[in-house]
């Protein structure tokens, strides 16, 4: 699959900065919507999100990623 290639540098549980640069530099503030809106499965421990690399996978071959991505490049 392509994007366990592409993501195989990462380890199995991310971090903010991680899911950040895995969907190609978005911001910070993006990426907290992204989770806290329940869109990417997620655990917060300890004021810290940690996100399993499945589900981010999960979530960049979903539609709600396809629509994001075509608001995106509309504004380029």
């Amino acid at each position: 699959m392509h994007y366990e290639k592409l993501f195989a540098s990462y380890p199995d549980v991310v971090t903010v900065p991680e899911f950040c640069n895995m969907l190609g530099g978005i911001g910070d503030s993006t990426a907290r919507k992204i989770i806290r809106g329940n869109k990417v499965k997620h655990f917060y421990i300890r004021c810290t999100y940690f996100i399993p690399k499945e589900s981010v996978i999960d979530y960049v071959m979903s539609g709600d990623y396809m629509e994001y991505s075509k608001k995106l490049k509309a504004r380029i």
